[in-house]
């Protein structure tokens, strides 16, 4: 029996052999659990609980035992916006010769076809990641996430957004700082601040990170003679840190790491940028901001994406990514489509603390 490579289930078995790009805030902060973050359901079960720090009481002997509370959660059902980019092929594709291709090739048309199909698979691919994390990064700087959704290249639909805290409050996720950096002093005290307020309700605080500005203002207070972190950092007998600059992740680097009143944290500087919707390259995360964290804070959740295939039926599909292939047989066109539906959430109340402008 022969395969149907423009079947979805087949395209999708292509989709699983394309080696995941690596990213920053999606991977180590948003993991998915394939077992549990992917819903068949048009909206996703968002649980989020705050920490917790109370001790198991003492109890006079022969008394019994002491009942305690379970710790409170709350429980949203949200609706994850839809992401579909695709891409065409025509006649005059088939006819130019490829990417990377020799110059004299002897490629058919419908070897070339089944070569871009894999091409064009991995860039949307690509596409949806470098969505996904974006999505991941603003919903971290702050405590959800914005966007609009478009109806065509140049035209604006519906606007989406979610937030994990009340708006008609103030935002526990939001730390501002008193004044400026100037000194490394000004900055360790921010900084252990942040940490102590994710400790004092029983999260963890193991990442610091920050944008290019802060970077480099961390590098040259720790080159400053008689500063306090080039002092920190001068100490031969106790071990306050180290500075050990190298890239982590694409487009991000582990500049090292540094004790903040007792609490190690990891520094993490992020230079990536990306393309928005205007054609503006903008930083992933802004250059002056600083933020203070732990690995697998949230979870990247997935909704299904409903489509109707060849047979003219509704078929449901419950993935992180959902190809469809249609063909206009009339007009000599193909055209490839991979969908994903995810939502960035965090696991407790407010994971992760930031400060903007702190430079």
């Amino acid at each position: 029996m022969a395969f149907n490579i423009f079947d979805t289930y087949y395209l999708a078995g292509m989709v699983q052999e394309i080696v995941p790009a690596q990213t920053f805030f999606r991977d180590r902060y948003f993991p998915t659990n394939d077992s549990t973050d992917i819903f068949n359901a048009d909206k996703a079960l968002v649980e989020y609980r705050d920490g917790d720090r109370r001790m198991a009481p003492f109890v006079v002997p022969r008394a019994g035992d002491i009942p305690v509370g379970r710790i409170g959660y709350e429980v949203h059902e949200l609706e994850p916006p839809h992401i579909m980019p695709s891409r065409l092929l025509t006649l005059d594709d088939l006819r130019k010769r490829g990417f990377g291709e020799a110059l004299y090739a002897n490629t058919t048309p419908a070897q070339r076809a089944q070569a871009l199909q894999m091409q064009d698979l991995t860039d949307l691919d690509r596409r949806i990641q470098r969505r996904e994390e974006w999505m991941a990064a603003q919903t971290m700087i702050n405590n959800g996430c914005s966007a609009v959704a478009y109806i065509d290249n140049d035209t604006a639909g519906e606007a989406w957004d979610v937030y994990y805290y009340d708006k008609t409050g103030s935002n526990p996720a939001l730390y501002t700082v008193a004044a400026k950096w100037t000194t490394g002093k000004a900055m360790m005290q921010d900084v252990q601040a942040m940490a102590e307020n994710l400790l004092d309700r029983g999260l963890p605080a193991m990442d610091l990170v920050v944008g290019t500005s802060v970077g480099q203002f961390i590098q040259e207070r720790a080159g400053t003679k008689d500063d306090p972190l080039y002092l920190l950092l001068d100490n031969r007998r106790m071990e306050w840190g180290q500075l050990n600059p190298r890239m982590a992740y694409p487009g991000v680097a582990w500049l090292g790491t540094l004790n903040f009143g007792g609490i190690p944290l990891d520094i993490y500087v992020v230079r990536e940028t990306v393309v928005n919707e205007s054609g503006a390259v903008t930083p992933l995360f802004p250059a002056a901001s600083a933020m203070v964290t732990a690995p697998g804070c949230g979870h990247m959740m997935y909704a299904r994406i409903d489509q109707m295939e060849n047979d003219r039926q509704f078929h449901s599909f419950a993935m992180k990514r959902v190809p469809k292939f249609v063909a206009d047989v009339e007009h000599d066109i193909r055209k490839l489509r991979l969908g994903a539906r995810p939502l960035a959430a965090p696991h407790q109340k407010a994971p992760w603390i930031y400060a903007a402008n702190v430079v």
